[in-house]
């Protein structure tokens, strides 16, 4: 007697929570942005640097400071088994670049402006625009000191709205001076919210001491009349802090890139000192910041290299997609030129050697495969043909097979006449198949 067996049920394994697949037709709406962010870097004379995901978690603590956000809450950190080595997901990029620029003295011959996208991680509650894995688009110019390379970083991510056709988005600019002026600001921070101690939140009061900047980003409904009384910090500025500002601000002026002066948007991070700025729009709710940067020139030295000027920002390439579909202006990404269309299974191998000459020549080309069933029938083809949204339909049928030829069927202009093509000419015939020929 034959025991019945029962298959043994398999636990369905999901993704992280926060950490999405990219999945076709979407991920061609990211290769599309990669694209026009390569040639801009291009454009700009940037150049491509490729860092680790993971670094030494001393690398985030020391850069980023440990009375953060990112370095308190956000961090996915871990000790590696094998030796002990406390590691972190990058939270981030930029202490990552400066940390390869100084161990690899990437600088010996000058400066660098580099850029970079690729995935970062924080554990923050998911929403949207903003998930536990993440992918930022980066431009850092380093080794630079003079005003002019802030506004040409801002000019970069301008420039890259407008090709991208996005149109609710504004620039927000403020000075963080320096050391020393913040240092005066900080003083006269502490003793205004001391002043008003009883209407601080208790987050509020446990960073009081510690970065009392942060108290200016809070949103709390209740501390809003507090924080907009709060001495300001362009109030605290001296003169080489306020002719770099003016520097940056007459670029600007020059090349019509409108801009307000914020004087509430601050960095939590003490590297930061003079320009920083914002990109933000109004169409993502609560994250309506798309792009962040500013000036880090004390950096380098907190991670244990010299003194060097920096300057940088970066994009959130999630939100950005997120704009273009709000805008109705999402790429929906490239369609093959042509779609085989082969009737019997028989002919495949002739049609893969027609097919791979073509695409030789540049030609994109989507062939219709067989199942167990045999080859679908050519009205079923046709219309995967249309769904793919190719420009032609090329019909490999017995007769055309037996004349050594392909029909070539317009599918998006009637007024295209039907034509053949011999295929053993495949290549002098392939560039009429290209929608940019």
């Amino acid at each position: 007697m034959n025991e019945k067996i029962t298959p043994r049920k398999v636990e369905k394994l999901l993704a992280v929570k926060g950490m999405n697949d990219i999945l076709p037709p979407e991920s061609a709406r990211w290769e599309a942005l990669e694209e026009r962010v390569r040639e801009l870097m291009r454009r700009f004379a940037y150049e491509n640097v490729r860092t680790p995901i993971v670094e030494p978690t001393a690398l985030f603590v020391r850069g980023l400071g440990e009375v953060t956000d990112i370095v308190e809450k956000e961090m996915y950190s871990f000790d590696d088994r094998l030796n002990g080595e406390a590691l972190t997901l990058r939270p981030e990029n930029t202490a990552g670049v400066v940390r390869a620029a100084i161990e690899h003295t990437l600088l010996y011959n000058g400066p660098k402006r580099l850029y970079y996208m690729g995935p970062m991680f924080r554990h923050e509650r998911p929403q949207r625009g903003r998930y536990r894995q993440f992918h930022q688009i980066g431009a850092e110019a380093l080794g630079f000191s003079g005003g002019e390379i802030d506004a040409e970083l801002i000019l970069m991510a301008h420039a890259l709205w407008q090709e991208l056709g996005l149109t609710d988005v504004a620039l927000q600019l403020n000075s963080l001076g320096q050391p020393d002026e913040r240092q005066q600001h900080r003083a006269a921070l502490i003793q205004h919210f001391e002043a008003h101690h009883d209407l601080l939140d208790e987050e509020a009061k446990r960073r009081l001491h510690l970065n009392p900047l942060r108290l200016l980003d809070s949103k709390n409904p209740a501390m809003q009349a507090v924080i907009e009384a709060a001495p300001r910090l362009l109030d605290f500025l001296g003169e080489a802090s306020k002719r770099h500002l003016q520097s940056v601000t007459d670029v600007l002026d020059a090349c019509g890139v409108a801009y307000s002066i914020n004087p509430r948007l601050v960095r939590g991070m003490d590297y930061y000192n003079l320009t920083v700025f914002e990109f933000v729009t109004t169409k993502l709710g609560s994250q309506g910041t798309i792009c962040a940067g500013g000036r880090y020139d004390y950096l380098f030295e907190q991670v244990g290299g010299k003194p060097t000027p920096a300057v940088g920002w970066a994009i959130g390439m999630e939100r950005v997609l997120e704009l273009l579909k709000e805008q109705g202006t999402a790429d929906s990404g490239p369609a093959p030129d042509a779609y085989a269309i082969v009737p019997d299974a028989a002919f495949l191998s002739t049609v893969m050697v027609c097919l791979q000459a073509l695409r030789a020549q540049g030609v994109s080309v989507q062939m219709h495969a067989s199942s167990a069933e045999g080859m679908a029938s050519m009205k079923s083809q046709f219309k995967r043909a249309d769904a793919s949204g190719a420009a032609y339909a090329l019909v490999f049928g017995a007769d055309e097979m037996a004349q050594g030829q392909v029909t070539v069927k317009a599918l998006r202009d009637a007024g295209i006449a039907q034509l053949s093509h011999a295929l053993s000419c495949a290549a002098e015939w392939a560039k009429s198949l290209q929608s940019n020929a």
